[in-house]
């Protein structure tokens, strides 16, 4: 899986924020605030990647537990799938 083409991630007043651009804006109308870990995982799904990997990443990153991390990938793709972000 992985974020469909047309976001970009901006800082915005020390906030990471992906707004949809292009013919992305017409399907999704609004912004999305991204923690650290959710700017680590959309940048990590923008390539194609497993949600496996993606525990494994998110655990070599910060310091958490796999059951923390496995909650925090859930918790995004969830999110983003339900958004339509995602392939």
């Amino acid at each position: 899986m992985k974020i469909k083409k047309g976001f970009v991630v901006r800082e915005v007043g020390g906030e990471n924020i992906a707004v949809p651009v292009g013919e992305m804006a017409k399907e999704f109308r609004g912004m999305i605030k991204l923690n650290d870990s959710a700017l680590f995982l959309w940048n990590f799904f923008a390539n194609d990647n497993t949600e496996e990997a993606a525990v494994a990443a998110l655990m070599a990153e910060y310091e958490v537990t796999e059951s923390e991390a496995r909650t925090g990938v859930k918790s995004f793709i969830d999110l983003t799938g339900e958004n339509g972000f995602l392939e």
